[in-house]
């Protein structure tokens, strides 16, 4: 009976040491006896006691915040840049044998990288081209970390801290060039404005029946309004012969 129990013991603590299962994500890179045999997963995995080891790594896309990072820029202006980082991990076994710890490397990394490709853009590209810095980021952690057996999805940047004394100097720039804008608009306006009250102008001169139809409608909107001013029209033809004695006189004057 001693002997049944002690077998029943043994084979527990055998099948608890050789059985191991993996979800459908992860896949298990197998040591035997210190040498990769190859990675093994999903499901039901069986081990050797004592002479298999098994290190699992998830497939799963990974999102890792990058610290913010003080950076000078090119035209001289001290910001601080984070970002996040998707990745995955596409050959366990380059991810355990090329790289101690492959989230730590890449952590580091993307420090370095960070702060490397926004050093050599300047403020407006930071804040305009986002996709263009989060291509290059991509670009140069793919290549750096290929031989890790990861590939990276994305890079995005996540927030740009400005100095205070930059940021009003933005915002009074931002306040000038709205001002422009509406000087610009005002004036453009005016000239519009200018423009047809000459081609009125052309009109009344060529056809003078129009300046007299003109004055009845004004006659007409000031009689409309409630008010107690009395006025009385007078006609143009009167005064017109007036007027042409007068600029006969000036240019014989003249």
């Amino acid at each position: 009976m001693y002997a049944i129990i002690v077998i029943v013991v043994l084979t527990v603590l055998f099948l608890f040491a050789a059985i191991r299962i993996l979800n459908e994500y992860e896949r298990g890179v197998i040591f035997r006896l210190g040498r990769v045999i190859k990675a093994k997963g999903p499901g039901l995995i069986i081990l050797i006691p004592v002479v298999d080891k098994m290190m699992p790594v998830s497939l799963r896309l990974v999102a890792m915040d990058v610290d913010p990072q003080d950076v000078i820029t090119r035209d001289n202006v001290s910001v601080k840049v984070n970002a996040v980082i998707y990745f995955r991990v596409i050959d366990p076994n380059k991810a355990v044998l090329q790289v101690e710890d492959y989230r730590y490397a890449m952590s580091q990394l993307a420090q370095t990288t960070l702060r490397s490709v926004c050093g050599q853009a300047e403020l407006d590209d930071l804040l305009a081209a986002r996709e263009k810095i989060n291509s290059q980021l991509q670009e140069i952690l793919d290549m750096h970390t290929d031989p890790w057996g990861i590939k990276v999805a994305t890079v995005e940047l996540k927030h740009i801290d400005l100095p205070q004394e930059m940021q009003r100097a933005m915002a009074r720039q931002a306040e000038a060039e709205r001002e422009r804008r509406a000087k610009i608009i005002n004036a453009d306006g005016e000239y519009q404005a200018a423009d047809k009250l000459a081609e009125a102008a052309d009109i009344m001169q060529q056809h003078p029946i129009a300046l007299q139809l003109r004055y009845l409608q004004t006659m007409r909107e000031m009689s409309t309004e409630r008010n107690t001013t009395t006025f009385f029209p007078f006609p143009i033809d009167v005064v017109k012969p007036l007027i042409e004695v007068m600029q006969k006189a000036l240019k014989g004057g003249g």
